[in-house]
């Protein structure tokens, strides 16, 4: 396969922070200072001039408070990097911070610029779930009755109870993938297996009642993992329906965390002196099914396979998002891949899901991995609200 290094585009660096657990060590840090460190990272690794970035395009779901007035831009500012660095924050849902990447993968594929940062944080201990839509004041909520002529609405709970009902899906097969991920996430911690892609986060250490005791602490660690069996899983209360098959520790945790990509020509990354890392073959956003709400990584993977002339045996990892066991287990059962390379060192059932972080997690895992296992192409894919499915196919170079 041949190339042209003039609209060729290339992973130069791809970090993440820690995720952090609900309430754990990120829960005092504010929103601008993970993402900052994140952002910040890619230059004290890499050794070059921010100055030679030309947009920085980062994703965010709960765009309220701490993460509000475009998050991307005043986690940069408030970084120390250059003011001349235009930033954008984007919301594709779970997807946020993938799509922010697949756009600045677009905007250096285009020409725009030479090169671009994508990246995404969430800080859901602060930033929790319905803060974007308040009682008080009423500001309105996000459907109305126009929609239902169309769409019944329905949560994501229910979407993974969908469809675990349509693919026939047990609560023990469930429960097996849950504790395959803390399995597999305590295997590559033990294994250093992250070592090349996590940035510590100084963070405040809190007292009993979350107050600062004005000490600092860095955090190196996902906070995730915990001791599982499967007898102990099998005493878990449902978590979406009274009978469903989904619980706690078959659904992606509430977890707090930040990533970050550096994109560019590969002429431009030759012009620096840098070696990249990985070169990225495609990119894609599909439209699924609402009221089934997380099937779009089906979709998003048979469109990139189908585009590139690929079939999924090509695909040497995959890192798809663990919203809930019954997005993989769904995907696995349309797709047919290899499962030992599918999200070998956990998921976010495990390590965590920190929304509009976790694509840019995602991509920062594969890209490494890929380094790890001396593997060629990675697919990175992910369900998001409202029935959209993000794509990012990747080779290592």
């Amino acid at each position: 396969m041949t190339s042209n290094p003039a609209n060729t585009v290339v992973i130069v660096d791809a970090v993440r922070t820690p995720i952090g657990r609900r309430n754990g060590g990120l829960s005092g840090c504010h929103s601008v200072d993970v993402l900052g460190t994140a952002q910040k990272a890619l230059f004290d690794r890499t050794g070059i001039d921010p100055l030679e970035v030309g947009q920085v395009v980062g994703g965010c779901v709960g765009q309220v408070g701490m993460q509000s007035m475009n998050v991307t831009r005043t986690a940069w500012l408030t970084a120390g990097l250059p003011i001349d660095v235009p930033a954008t924050t984007v919301d594709a849902q779970c997807g946020s911070s993938q799509q922010a990447t697949n756009l600045a993968y677009a905007l250096v594929a285009s020409g725009t610029v030479d090169a671009a940062v994508g990246c995404g944080v969430e800080l859901m201990s602060n930033v929790k779930f319905g803060a974007t839509t308040p009682k008080d004041p009423d500001s309105g909520r996000p459907i109305n009755r126009n929609y239902f002529e169309h769409f019944e609405f329905t949560t994501q709970f229910e979407g993974s109870e969908r469809m675990a009902d349509h693919w026939g899906l047990t609560r023990e097969d469930c429960d097996a993938f849950g504790k395959r991920s803390q399995d597999l996430a305590a295997r590559a911690w033990e294994e250093d297996r992250f070592g090349t892609q996590v940035v510590g986060v100084e963070a405040p250490v809190l007292d009993d009642e979350g107050t600062p005791t004005g000490d600092t602490r860095t955090i190196a660690r996902d906070e995730g993992l915990r001791e599982t069996t499967l007898e102990g899983l099998a005493q878990l209360k449902p978590s979406g329906r009274p009978d469903g098959v989904h619980t706690a520790a078959s659904s992606s945790q509430i977890s707090d965390g930040a990533g970050a990509v550096l994109l560019m020509t590969e002429a431009k990354a030759e012009a620096l002196g840098l070696t990249p890392l990985a070169r990225v073959v495609d990119t894609c956003l599909v439209g699924s099914d609402p009221e089934f709400m997380l099937t779009g990584p089906i979709g998003a993977t048979r469109k990139l396979l189908a585009d590139n002339g690929m079939a999924i045996d090509d695909i040497d990892l995959v890192e798809i998002n663990e919203a809930f066991a019954s997005v993989v287990l769904c995907w696995e059962k349309e797709v047919g891949p290899d499962m030992d390379r599918v999200n070998p060192n956990g998921g976010a059932i495990a390590l965590g899901h920190p929304l509009g972080g976790t694509g840019a997690i995602l991509t920062t895992k594969a890209v490494h991995e890929l380094h790890r296992v001396d593997g060629e192409h990675a697919l990175v894919t992910m369900c998001c609200g409202g029935g959209l499915g993000t794509g990012t196919l990747l080779q290592r170079v």
